[in-house]
């Protein structure tokens, strides 16, 4: 296939090294392949299918919702992006981020933010040992070092270089004009590098098939064409950094939102703090931005099941799509990703899943969704026994029936802070308890009416019986580390 990619370490003896990792048992739905697609930052509220003010254009996650089970409570096990990856890929919680140990020479300083640890075993490995090929497609950027283990289990897997921060070209060929226009009042320096290096690697574009979210889902769409002809099931995972910033989609996307006179810096990127370094104008352009790259992206997803279709796919294929988080565009008067945030713009993320049977097509579920039970559902679904670690529970049961887990309550976590819902509250806090901010989700769904100082005995009903309570007691504190600039 176009572009070579790169075969999988053989490694050692997966079973040697696992112990009770399940044999190649023949599913119970022979023949189903499995597509999982990963969708950087996306906010449920813009998906038109979740409906709302802020959902875009996005006619072919639409679609393809009519035909899952759609999620309307999904959150992610914890955040942000290595440590949600994590979690999917193993189906294991990485919070409380008792284990965490910061890899050597990482520019990214946050709680879970680590490798996969060697002893815990990957869907990937699963699937392969149980007879899939198994396949990965992405262009994000930090799960290009080998040592975070994220490739481990697939046979072929495809990096595409160049997104954000990659040092793929050298950063002094950028045009200089792009980036004065992209600083922002309030940029740091290391913002300056950030968008030397972006523009640089991204200078030879010339057609829209040479931006990332086209090139991710082409190359899939290629490597299902490949593998579909074998004879042999496979499991495929597509995981598409955008709509992650910088923001920078053709032009043609952008007027879809705004089409006024602009002659402002350009939000290409965010800030992670407070927002008043915005002009209404400016916040009101990044808002922008954001939702032209989400329709992009949706419109190269399409491609990916106009893809499937033609190779009757849909048929015989389980397919599963989510987000890993969020981001704030000003809503709460934040912009980014910082860890203290969590208001839904941060914590709502879509859910799908596609059975091929049709079972649960266009029905919704307030079953809490997260992202360490894809392993569990793909395992569940296809009848293999999952590893004990994986803790996530089966999804691929409903509509039908309930998962084991009745979740009256669940709880996440992001760096130094918590974050945790039952039916009627959701908590937020530092990890100590502190700086609390509480929510009644039943009258004020998009969180703006704190009520921590009015119902003080809800915190700490919520502190103590439902974070520490799945924590184990105490979260683990770590000597203060510097804030991290991404």
């Amino acid at each position: 296939m176009a572009g070579a990619a790169l075969l999988g370490a053989a490694g050692c003896d997966l079973a040697e090294r696992v112990p009770g990792l399940p044999g190649t048992t023949p599913p119970n739905r022979e023949g189903t392949n499995v597509v999982l697609v990963i969708i950087d930052s996306l906010r449920k509220d813009h998906i038109g299918v979740y409906g709302g003010e802020r959902a875009v254009r996005t006619p072919n996650l639409d679609s393809l919702a009519k035909d899952s089970l759609i999620f309307t409570r999904a959150h992610p096990e914890s955040m942000p992006t290595i440590n949600a990856r994590r979690a999917i890929h193993t189906g294991t919680r990485t919070w409380p981020f008792t284990d965490w140990d910061p890899p050597m020479g990482e520019d990214i300083i946050l709680q879970g933010w680590q490798p996969i640890p060697r002893e815990q075993t990957t869907l990937a490995e699963v699937m392969r040992a149980n007879g899939y090929g198994t396949f990965f497609v992405t262009d994000n950027m930090h799960q290009f070092k080998s040592a975070y283990n994220m490739h481990r289990g697939f046979d072929a897997f495809d990096f595409i270089r160049g997104q954000t921060t990659d040092n793929y070209m050298p950063n002094w060929t950028y045009p200089p004009e792009k980036v004065d226009q992209a600083l922002m009042k309030g940029n740091v320096p290391a913002m300056t590098g950030q968008m030397k290096q972006y523009f640089s690697n991204v200078a030879a574009r010339q057609t829209e098939e040479d931006w990332f979210a086209p090139q991710v889902f082409s190359r899939a769409s290629e490597m299902l064409e490949a593998v579909s002809g074998t004879g042999s099931p496979f499991f495929l995972t597509v995981d598409s950094y955008d709509p992650h910033e910088p923001w920078d989609p053709p032009e043609e996307y952008l007027k879809m939102y705004d089409d006024e006179p602009y002659d402002l810096k350009e939000p290409f990127s965010v800030i992670y703090g407070p927002s008043d370094y915005l002009t209404d104008r400016e916040l009101e352009r990044m808002r922008a931005r954001y939702s032209a790259e989400i329709t992009m992206t949706d419109r190269w997803l399409g491609r990916l099941m106009d893809k499937m279709e033609e190779l009757n796919l849909f048929e015989n294929t389980l397919l599963l799509l989510l987000s890993d988080h969020g981001i704030g565009l000003g809503e709460h008067g934040y912009t980014g990703k910082p860890a203290y945030i969590l208001w839904p713009e941060m914590t709502d993320v879509p859910f799908f899943i596609r059975h091929p049977d049709g079972k649960g097509a266009g029905q919704t579920s307030d079953y809490i969704a997260s992202t360490h039970d894809v392993a569990s559902t793909v395992l569940g679904y296809l009848g293999i026994d999952a590893p004990e670690q994986m803790t996530g529970q089966d999804l691929s049961v409903m509509p039908d029936d309930d998962p084991d887990d009745d979740r009256s309550h669940f709880t996440s976590g992001y760096h130094d802070h918590v974050w945790t819902t039952d039916d009627r509250y959701v908590m937020f806090c530092r990890h100590d308890g502190t700086d609390a901010k509480l929510y009644d989700v039943e009258a004020d769904p998009e969180m703006y009416e704190d009520l921590a100082a009015q119902q003080p005995d809800v915190v700490k009903r919520m502190f103590d019986g439902y974070v520490l309570r799945d924590a184990g007691g105490p979260l683990p504190v770590y000597d203060p580390l510097p804030e991290p600039t991404v």
